[in-house]
């Protein structure tokens, strides 16, 4: 934070902002990855943008579940009134 410079001081208060997620990183030993999540994360934003034309929000939500889970389809996925 003495630095001059202020992209370093920027990056000096970020890192203080996130210590905790960091060494959380560390005490984990390395052992987990934000991978899966980010995977997850990225399925879910490519679904909603292919469910834009969808007019409820309950088959958007049908849409997720079946894509990110892969679970099985419910019984009946359309109301037509």
């Amino acid at each position: 934070m003495r630095s001059r410079i202020e992209p370093m001081k920027k990056i000096a208060r970020t890192l203080r902002q996130h210590r905790q997620l960091i060494l959380n990183y560390f005490r984990a030993q390395k052992l987990l990855s934000s991978g899966v999540v980010e995977g997850l994360n990225n399925k879910a934003k490519v679904t909603m943008r292919k469910s834009y034309g969808f007019r409820t929000y309950r088959v958007l939500e049908l849409a997720l579940y079946h894509s990110l889970a892969k679970l099985p389809e419910p019984e009946q996925t359309h109301e037509f009134f």
